[in-house]
């Protein structure tokens, strides 16, 4: 397997021009199906989200930390009064009583839309798309569709036609994501010391440090 660092030299040579190519021959066209923004049977709706773009959506929203991200849960036990503890990598965006993204909201026609739209992360402005390099995340299970090194996730939109235009504009995305999913990997490892917390106690470990789950800095 290669080295993070060698897959980041990798993502940061990406070709915009191959990538938009791929999305075009896969096809893409949202079709506001709220799909990929709401919970799935029992588990809740899992988006990772960057440290800077927590805080980027406080500052859009005037939220408090853990209104906007929540631990990642993947890693974490459950504890004997319900909870959980331990430690994880990565935040993810919060989500409400449902499972459903908290940004999520529909109309009285059932219409689904984000109410941060403008500010929504990488990872939002990328789906149903993932490129297929180690330590890039992979969203919604396995892919259902390849071209190249862009991968296709589940999607009702999948298989409709995208312009050129859009093409581009997704692909030039889709490239800085997985260059931040990377530099952000390397990030986590390097910093990352066990933080062996108490029992039911959650840290968080990004690239900035070992954090509590509102976002403060975890002090041993």
């Amino acid at each position: 397997m290669e080295s993070l660092e060698a897959e980041l030299d990798r993502a940061r040579e990406l070709a915009v021009a191959d990538l938009a190519d791929a999305i075009e021959t896969i096809g893409f066209e949202c079709t506001r199906c709220g799909a990929c923004c709401t919970a799935e049977d029992d588990d809740p709706h899992t988006a990772t989200v960057f440290p800077d773009e927590v805080r980027d959506l406080q500052a859009a929203t005037d939220y408090d930390f853990r209104d906007v991200a929540r631990p990642m849960p993947y890693g974490l036990d459950e504890t004997d009064d319900g909870g959980v503890g331990g430690e994880t990598f990565e935040w993810a965006l919060q989500t409400d009583s449902c499972g459903d993204c908290t940004f999520y909201a529909e109309d009285d026609d059932g219409v689904g839309a984000c109410t941060v739209h403008d500010d929504r992360p990488l990872v939002c402005r990328t789906y149903p798309f993932s490129v297929a390099l180690a330590g890039t995340s992979q969203p919604m299970g396995e892919a259902v569709d390849e071209e190249g090194l862009v991968r296709a996730h589940e999607c009702e939109g999948l298989g409709r036609d995208i312009s050129r235009e859009d093409a581009e504009e997704l692909a030039a995305t889709l490239k800085e994501r997985a260059v931040r999913e990377l530099e952000e990997a390397i990030g986590v490892r390097d910093a990352y010391e066990p933080a062996r917390p108490e029992p039911g106690a959650v840290v968080v470990h990004d690239s900035e440090g070992a954090k509590r789950p509102d976002g403060s800095a975890y002090e041993r």
